[in-house]
């Protein structure tokens, strides 16, 4: 992968964390009420920008 197209990616991810995943107030809540595990799991599970985060990732690797 060249150093341009993964600069890409990573803009890609930085900008979607901050539009979506900052703030989150569902993430909020399940870390309040069922700690941070629960919440980083719906997060990588459930969430739909998770799963667009893991795509990212994966062709990162």
């Amino acid at each position: 992968m060249k150093n341009s197209d993964r600069r890409e990616l990573l803009s890609i991810v930085e900008t979607l964390m901050g539009e979506y995943c900052e703030g989150c107030f569902l993430h909020r809540h399940l870390k309040k009420e069922g700690g941070r595990r629960l919440a980083h799991r719906f997060c990588i599970t459930q969430c739909t920008v998770g799963e667009k985060l893991q795509e990212y990732g994966k062709k990162l690797s």
